[in-house]
């Protein structure tokens, strides 16, 4: 099939395949790989028969021994943190890893109703028969727990307080009662719940007490390093690059770094020396971002360039990053030119392509 992007179990099948295989550590019930081959599987690295794993999360790997240790537990996992930190990528990959499926996903919007997490009605069927199991629309949180898979909930505190609530029985129960069949469904060894949720949207739907017990949250930071991030960029531009069958050349690290570094300080305030503040923008400037205005400049390079990737391919990507506010964003922006790209020598090649760009 010639798709735009495969789940992950089917992108990376051969490496799941062969850590299997060199699997020896004990696999709780339903789990296709055990914790610590989940744990090799998302950080990467060399199997003992030489095999390379590529690593899905640069970062902290004791954050993804909790995660991981969490889901063998009767606890759900709540990742949490900045948009951009790789939540949703990390809840994938561990759903993949753990039950081979990462598709039984509940997509949380201020429009996500109950029928989506527990379960729905055909109304043909049900106006014809009436209630019954022929008439059910199953979800895919309760095809998990019949199955004993991984079921995701993305963007948790964008579902309104009481869909929120209905996830309260699922969790501490581990069922999903039917009052209209006077029947329940009790979730198969294995079941688990990864959600994901941003603190840009504190404030909007806040998790309950009641909820916020169920969960173990475990907080994914920003890179903590320049290293860490530009690594990042490296990997996920290379990885999109071959999937988006992009004809330009690999990018220069000189590239990379200096779009990490405009995000990391636009991100901080400060510029990387700590010598100068500077204003932050309304934006996130999350390393997904980063991500994104390189694959642009690529794009720009492959189909409207000579294929090399360069401050002018960068240019609209990174500024379309910045301004997202035409007013607050286009003085910070601004000002962050004059004052900092402006004065290093050899960014003069990005200073013009920025200031050519009309806000």
């Amino acid at each position: 099939m010639n798709v735009l992007r495969q789940h992950a179990e089917e992108q990376f099948a051969h490496e799941l395949e062969e850590i299997s295989k060199q699997d020896k550590n004990t696999r709780p019930t339903s789990w296709n790989l055990s914790p610590q081959a989940v744990v090799q599987y998302l950080m990467g690295g060399k199997l003992p028969n030489g095999f390379e794993v590529s690593p899905k999360y640069i970062g902290n790997r004791r954050l993804m021994e909790i995660a991981v240790a969490t889901l063998t537990t009767d606890r759900a996992l709540l990742l949490y943190g900045l948009p951009g930190t790789a939540k949703s990528w990390v809840a994938e990959h561990l759903a993949a890893a753990i039950s081979g499926n990462s598709t039984l996903l509940v997509q949380g919007t201020a429009g996500t109703s109950e029928e989506a997490i527990r379960y729905g009605w055909n109304y043909a069927k049900l106006l014809a028969e009436g209630p019954s199991e022929n008439a059910l629309v199953t979800t895919p949180m309760m095809q998990a727990m019949r199955k004993g898979k991984i079921a995701r909930i993305e963007e948790l505190t964008r579902i309104t307080a009481d869909v929120q609530d209905t996830l309260i029985t699922i969790l501490s129960e581990k069922m999903l009662p039917i009052p209209e069949l006077n029947m329940e469904v009790q979730a198969v060894r294995g079941f688990n719940v990864i959600a994901t949720a941003n603190n840009r949207d504190k404030g909007v739907n806040e998790l309950s007490g009641a909820l916020k017990r169920r969960f173990n949250t475990v907080i994914l930071p920003v890179p903590e390093t320049m290293k860490e991030e530009v690594e990042i960029v490296q990997h996920r531009v290379s990885s999109l690059q071959k999937a988006l069958e992009l004809p330009a050349e690999t990018p220069a690290l000189k590239e990379i770094q200096r779009i990490v570094t405009i995000f990391r300080e636009l991100r901080a305030g400060v510029t990387a020396d700590g010598k100068t503040k500077i204003k932050t923008p309304s934006s996130t400037m999350s390393t997904a971002e980063a991500i994104s205005v390189v694959n642009n400049g690529l794009a720009l390079a492959a189909h409207f360039g000579d294929g090399r990737l360069n401050a002018e391919d960068l240019a609209a990507g990174l500024v379309g990053a910045v301004v997202k506010d035409p007013i607050q964003d286009k003085v910070v922006w601004n000002e962050y030119l004059e004052t900092v790209i402006k004065t290093r020598e050899d960014w003069k090649d990005v200073y013009r392509a920025c200031k050519e760009i009309v806000l």
